[in-house]
């Protein structure tokens, strides 16, 4: 059953639901029939015995049957399908129909039994017996009914439902496996939708409109999959075109540099000179790569940061006497107000606040205030930093984490030589603090926002 298909499945169940219920219908109609023809068969034979059990009353004697002879005749042998007997105390007959010489043995167990129902010689005979008594005198009145064409008419009216039975369950699987396969059409569109999806075609979405009711949930999961799916993709593509990208300047430059000293022969300087020129280039591919793997590294869960207490208030403190000296030279100020303890990873922390803080001088006007505030409320630790100066729209706020996004060429994340991983890897760390990271810009400011639960 495991293996068969849905539309096998359902016909099946279809044909045994159809099945059960002609079944039971036709077995509920067999017997009430039954039922009322053996009722209708009792209340002959109980007319019959009250009729005759007045007519015998009103005799003076008993045994003076010769009297109302003629009236049990046209009472009782009018009834082709009935016998009578009437017996003295002795069990002499006194009256029969048919006449009979002796008593036969299916009356000698009537007479015993009261009633019942018997076979002879391929006939169902049904049977009731009364004692007539008055005074020191009775009489006993037997009377047998013939049922056999009743018997005989509901073992072919069984023999029809049985084979209506096989026919209506070879229909009903028929019509379930047509209903079946009618309702599962768009199953079976969903498929080749499904199918047909490839890494060109995921713009293509399943249409709603004439999904039922009990598919249309999973419809619009799989839409939103396909979406996630597309976004993803692009993302992937933008990546590897911008790793491309920023690979081939330095790539660019160690070859042209190399190209050019190589052309003629060069003083010790010149080599050394150009050396330099390729280590810093090289460097600079060599702190790409360690970004690109911390946030592979990242994507897939492996960065565990460690859980020791952090001071907030002590680790901003240190990373702004670091950039003091470059905030010296443009008269750009800095604030820290507020305090907090988070479990954490220090180090990883350190890295990520430093990329923000790098980003706000380097966008601060000359003159300006960096405002960094730490504050513990409401089970969560946050921290804002608060930059002056040009605003960022507000389709490009959500995709500043985006590894290599960049919003146009004056304003780049990061300080000169980053590779725009910056904002990505300070997200990541948040999020494997279980904190959030948020970005609001207006005009005048920007504000970066983190969120921690404690």
């Amino acid at each position: 059953m495991s293996r068969l298909s849905l539309t096998m499945r359902l016909s099946l169940l279809f044909m045994l639901a159809v099945t059960s219920v002609l079944a039971l219908t036709g077995l509920s109609f067999n017997m009430l029939s039954q039922h009322h023809f053996d009722e209708l068969d009792r209340r002959v034979l109980a007319d019959k015995l009250a009729a005759t059990e007045r007519l015998l009353l009103g005799l003076s004697d008993l045994k003076r049957l010769d009297a109302v002879r003629p009236q049990l005749y046209a009472m009782l042998g009018g009834h082709r399908d009935l016998a009578v007997l009437i017996l003295d105390g002795e069990d002499r007959i006194l009256f029969s129909v048919p006449e009979l010489s002796e008593v036969p043995r299916a009356y000698q167990q009537l007479a015993t039994q009261g009633e019942g129902e018997w076979q002879r010689d391929g006939q169902v005979l049904r049977g009731a017996a009364q004692v007539i008594e008055r005074g020191n005198q009775h009489l006993r009145v037997l009377l047998m009914l013939d049922v056999t064409a009743h018997k005989v008419f509901f073992h072919v009216l069984a023999g029809w439902l049985w084979a209506a039975l096989v026919l209506f369950a070879l229909l009903s699987a028929l019509l379930g496996w047509m209903l079946a396969r009618s309702a599962l059409r768009p199953v079976r569109e969903v498929t080749q939708v499904v199918a047909s999806v490839s890494a060109r075609s995921l713009t293509e979405r399943i249409p709603t409109q004439n999904i039922p009711v009990e598919l249309l949930a999973l419809v619009e999961a799989f839409n939103d999959m396909l979406a996630r799916l597309e976004e993803s993709f692009v993302r992937l593509s933008n990546f590897s075109a911008d790793i491309a990208h920023e690979l081939r300047t330095p790539v660019s430059n160690l070859l042209t540099h190399t190209e050019v000293v190589l052309s003629r022969a060069r003083n010790l300087d010149d080599y050394q000179e150009n050396l330099h020129s390729n280590l810093e280039e090289l460097q600079r591919m060599s702190r790409m790569i360690d970004d690109m793997l911390f946030l592979a590294k990242a994507d897939n869960g492996l960065i565990v940061p460690e859980h020791q207490p952090v001071d907030l208030h002590r680790l901003c403190a240190s990373l702004l006497e670091f950039y003091d000296m470059a905030a010296e030279e443009r008269n750009v100020r800095f604030v820290l107000t507020g305090s907090a303890t988070l479990n954490g990873d220090a180090l990883m922390l350190r890295r990520a606040l430093s990329n923000l803080l790098s980003n706000a001088l380097r966008y601060t006007p000359d003159s300006g205030a960096i405002v960094m505030s730490i504050r513990q409320q409401n089970g969560e630790v946050r921290l804002t930093l608060s930059n002056p100066g040009e605003s960022i729209p507000p389709e490009h706020q959500e995709r500043l984490f985006d590894r290599f996004y960049r919003i146009d060429k004056s304003r780049r994340e990061g300080l000169p030589g980053n590779a725009g991983l910056g904002l990505a890897i300070t997200r990541s760390i948040v999020e494997a603090h279980q904190g959030s990271i948020h970005c609001r810009s207006v005009e005048g400011g920007t504000t970066f926002e983190l969120a921690f639960r404690v």
